[in-house]
C-alpha cells in the first residue's frame, strides 16, 4: 500500500525540519533531491512537455499505470529540479481523484517561500497545476 499524499507531505516536512531553517543546507538538500530523480528520457524534452509559467525549463510527463499516475520530470536548473522532484514524489503512484483534490500544505510548513523567490513560487504553482491537469485528463480516460 503506497503512502497517501498527506503522508508523503508529512514525511517531507519532517525531513526539512531536521535542517532547522538553515537556508544554505535547505538549498543544498533541495538540489540533492533533484539529483535523485530518475533519468528523464531525452526524447521527452519537447516543447509540449515544458511546463508553462516556469522561469527555468521544466519538462513533465505522466503515464497511467492501472488506476494510478506516475510522473517523470526534469529541469535545467538544480533548485527547480529539486522542487519538481518533491512534487513527483508526492503525486506519483496516486489515483487521479486524490491528485486533483489534494491540498499541498508542505510548502508553508517548510517555509518554502523563504528559499524560493516569487518567480520560482509561480513556477512551482504552474508545476502543480500541470500535474493536476494530467490527472484530470487521465481521470476521464479511466472513466470511459
Amino acid at each position: 500500500m503506497s503512502q497517501s499524499i498527506k503522508e508523503v507531505q508529512e514525511e517531507i516536512i519532517e525531513e526539512f525540519g531536521i535542517l532547522d531553517g538553515d537556508m544554505e543546507m535547505t538549498n543544498f538538500y533541495v538540489m540533492e533531491l533533484g539529483q535523485k530523480l530518475p533519468e528523464f528520457n531525452e526524447e521527452n524534452k519537447t516543447e509540449e512537455n515544458i511546463v508553462k509559467g516556469c522561469q527555468s525549463k521544466v519538462w513533465l510527463t505522466a503515464e497511467l499505470n492501472g488506476d494510478r499516475i506516475n510522473y517523470q520530470a526534469d529541469s535545467n536548473t538544480a533548485i527547480t529540479k529539486g522542487l519538481v522532484s518533491l512534487l513527483v514524489r508526492i503525486f506519483s503512484g496516486q489515483k487521479a481523484d486524490d491528485i486533483i483534490e489534494s491540498e499541498l500544505f508542505f510548502p508553508q510548513k517548510i517555509g518554502m517561500e523563504r528559499f524560493i523567490g516569487t518567480q520560482r513560487s509561480n513556477g512551482f504553482g504552474a508545476m502543480i497545476k500541470q500535474m493536476k491537469l494530467y490527472a484530470l485528463a487521465y481521470k476521464s480516460k479511466i472513466e470511459l
